[in-house]
């Protein structure tokens, strides 16, 4: 499967009570140093990429959570367009153009 996509997954652990930052953290660790492009927000992280790459960002996030967590939730959104990249600014920037006005990030 070829063609960049944008990649929207969260990833909770389920077993580690109710702040679980310490273990998503880590998993933002990993999306950082994986040098794909992704955008942080409060209920997930947008990954913007080839196919493999991106899936392979989230396999590591998988694999690094699963070494203490013995229950994760995951859910994963993807959207591809073909011929279509740079999509994390280019579709906030499109919705900008329509209201003629800059929004909050």
């Amino acid at each position: 499967m070829g063609g960049p996509v944008l990649l929207e997954f969260s990833m909770t652990p389920l077993d580690k009570g109710a702040s679980v930052g310490r273990y998503v953290s880590r998993s933002l660790d990993l999306i950082d140093r994986s040098g794909v492009a992704y955008r942080l927000n409060p209920m997930g992280t947008v990954l913007e990429g080839e196919w493999d790459e991106v899936m392979q960002v989230v396999r590591s996030c998988y694999e690094r959570m699963r070494e203490d967590c013995e229950r994760i939730s995951v859910s994963i959104k993807i959207d591809y367009r073909k011929g279509k990249s740079g999509r994390l600014d280019s579709k906030v920037a499109s919705i900008e153009r329509h209201l003629g006005r800059e929004i909050r990030r």
